[in-house]
């Protein structure tokens, strides 16, 4: 079992750290989600220095996904940040290091990825879950900056939603995104098992499937149909704002966050997109006493809120 830790807090700029080359210190951050790894060197303000991207099939074995972690790795040749912070998807244990579980990459199940991070670059290594991290990195580098009270949401390929509730983040160490919460008495199988998850109505497999099914054919991303005047196209977007609201309007419910920082592919719905979304927020989550529903989409050409999640980690705790 995890042991318990303190809630993550950052450490002032001026904390002594290992310096890099050139005497600057630096941080270090990978994200690992199915099918992905990415790599930063970031300096101690939240700037990307250099970053480096690897990819690995879901059915892969370790060894092609060690391949993977040792190529993305590769960035921090040469430089020697003061620790590197691993955002993981799934079940995490920060306390082992371990990737406990990842539903859709088998081969995760009980990764060491401090370990072999510790190994390719014999720099500390700490791991979180990567909602837990995305909130952090929101607040104190992106739109939550100045906020107490707001919600980070990752679309796309991964979902999940971190919150940061009158400054601390609510969310267990090793934490969950939601994307397993019910948003179905009966619906979709998950790939957890399970029936009527979040997960299984608002990612882009699902989009992608829906609009096979509705005759748009294959492969189609959330920009293209955003821009097709197909009216069935349009229609299958509304049903994925909606879809994606779900999960949102039982987070305003329980929290009253009011921000909604949505990050992924959301960027690619634009603003009518993000409208939909906010709308139904304000539809269904209302509360007289509660700031009023906020959307907002990050607007960053690369989005790299979960490296800047994985430097905070290396701050807080370094």
């Amino acid at each position: 079992m995890a042991r318990e830790r303190p809630p993550l807090r950052l450490v002032p700029e001026s904390r002594p750290a290992p310096a890099g080359p050139g005497g600057a210190r630096t941080l270090g951050a990978v994200e690992l989600v199915p099918g992905r790894v990415r790599a930063a060197v970031l300096t101690m303000s939240g700037r990307v220095l250099a970053r480096e991207e690897a990819a690995y099939e879901v059915s892969a074995g370790r060894r092609e996904i060690d391949a993977a972690l040792a190529r993305a790795a590769g960035v921090f040749a040469g430089h020697e940040p003061t620790g590197i912070g691993v955002a993981a998807a799934g079940l995490v244990d920060p306390g082992a290091g371990l990737i406990i579980e990842v539903n859709d990459v088998p081969a995760l199940r009980g990764y060491p990825v401090t370990e072999r991070l510790r190994a390719l670059t014999g720099r500390p290594v700490r791991v979180e879950h990567r909602a837990r991290l995305q909130v952090l990195g929101d607040r104190w580098f992106g739109a939550g900056r100045g906020r107490r009270t707001f919600a980070s949401v990752s679309t796309g390929e991964v979902l999940g939603v971190g919150i940061l509730y009158d400054g601390e983040v609510l969310a267990p160490h090793g934490g969950r995104s939601g994307a397993h919460m019910t948003v179905a008495a009966s619906g979709n199988r998950c790939s957890c098992g399970g029936r009527g998850c979040w997960k299984s109505v608002a990612t882009t497999r699902w989009l992608r499937e829906r609009a096979r099914e509705a005759g748009l054919g294959s492969g189609l991303t959330l920009g293209a149909l955003v821009t097709s005047r197909d009216p069935v196209a349009r229609a299958v977007v509304e049903e994925y704002a909606a879809n994606l609201a779900l999960g949102l309007v039982n987070v305003q419910q329980l929290f009253a966050p009011g921000l909604f920082v949505l990050h992924g592919e959301a960027r690619e719905g634009g603003e009518r997109f993000r409208t939909l979304i906010e709308e139904r927020l304000r539809a269904d989550g209302a509360s007289v006493a509660a700031e009023e529903p906020t959307v907002l989409v990050s607007a960053a050409a690369v989005d790299d809120v979960a490296l800047l999640g994985g430097a905070g980690l290396v701050l807080s705790q370094g």
